[in-house]
């Protein structure tokens, strides 16, 4: 496991070193795109600009935080690319405001901007003159959602669930709780909701724990990530309650995918960062050559359980089932297998 770990590490800094460098020149980039994502010590957002640049035909420049906590470097990182003319520009803010600034900057030069994952705070772009042109990101609350109706077909009616979400105030995770939240009104008994800083997997097993000792019936947990959701299913283990008590989270990411294979987590519901990226650098490409885009796009989402693991896996990191894509339709090409 530890070579593994170290392997991920050197390809996270690799890749950052690449992607740093690759926006540092000053010529006109007018047919060229400029990416500025989150920090790839995630490997969400590693894969989402594996995804950028697959779709891109060299076409792109790619900037990221340093980290995902990193909100002024991101902003700085954006004002830089925003004076270089490029054609367009993908956005993937840390928060709902940090990039606002140089995107009325963009506005007023006429750019268009693709806004992916996480997005833009709207009441503070309409004040700043900010504009976005599409949105194209997982619909959270539906995601939620799904999470909690395979959770109450699993604990059955009344059963008392827990509630694991990242950092208190993240928009991703309050939208994944209210999904949960809803879908389990009327069906399930959600008796404790915690918050986890940084989304951390170790203070996520920890919160666990003490959910477990507090709630001895408890029949399963909800998780907004599937980092943390591995945290909550070694607490499970711990208490030698596997199979007994369900962990549900959200991502679908190589590691949630091996945990639902093993049975650590009953079931996953999977986004697909690298299709968001794929989809970003589309829409890009489609702005660019003049299309009028939509406003906003949601991005594939599956619930993965053991019966559909094995193709999850096989098919990653791109979605197993069809999905649409419009951006590509524009382009002239099949989108998604749909």
């Amino acid at each position: 496991m530890f070579s593994g770990l170290r392997r991920t590490r050197v390809r996270i800094a690799v890749a950052a070193t690449l992607l740093l460098t690759a926006g540092c020149g000053t010529a006109d980039h007018g047919d060229q795109v400029a990416a500025v994502i989150k920090g790839l010590d995630n490997p969400f957002f590693l894969s989402m600009a594996d995804g950028i640049r697959s779709a891109a035909d060299g076409r792109v420049a790619v900037q990221a935080a340093q980290s995902t906590s990193d909100t002024t470097g991101q902003a700085d990182k954006l004002a830089a690319v925003a004076v270089q003319d490029y054609g367009c520009y993908i956005i993937n803010p840390i928060s709902g405001t940090n990039l606002v600034q140089s995107l009325s900057t963009l506005a007023r030069d006429g750019k268009p901007v693709v806004n992916i994952d996480s997005p833009v705070n709207a009441e503070a772009a309409e004040l700043s003159g900010a504009e976005i042109t599409t949105y194209v990101g997982t619909d959270n609350v539906a995601a939620g959602r799904t999470a909690g109706e395979h959770m109450a077909d699993l604990a059955g009616d009344g059963a008392p669930v827990a509630l694991v979400g990242g950092t208190a105030g993240d928009v991703t995770s309050a939208a994944r709780l209210q999904g949960f939240q809803e879908a389990a009104e009327g069906r399930l008994d959600v008796v404790q909701t915690v918050a986890v800083q940084d989304w951390s997997r170790s203070d996520a097993l920890t919160r666990a724990e003490e959910i477990l000792r507090a709630n001895p019936g408890l029949a399963g947990f909800f998780v907004a990530n599937d980092d943390m959701g591995l945290g909550v299913a070694r607490a499970v283990a711990n208490a030698g309650r596997t199979g007994e008590v369900a962990v549900v989270s959200v991502d679908g990411t190589e590691d949630g995918l091996a945990g639902v294979r093993r049975g650590d987590l009953a079931a996953t519901v999977a986004q697909y960062p690298y299709t968001i990226g794929e989809m970003g650098m589309e829409a890009c490409a489609a702005a660019i050559a003049g299309h009028e885009l939509p406003r906003t796009v949601d991005a594939p989402v599956a619930l993965v359980t053991g019966a559909n693991v094995a193709d999850a896996e096989a098919a990653a990191p791109r979605p197993f089932e069809p999905y649409h894509d419009p951006f590509a339709e524009l382009l002239g090409r099949t989108g998604g297998g749909s």
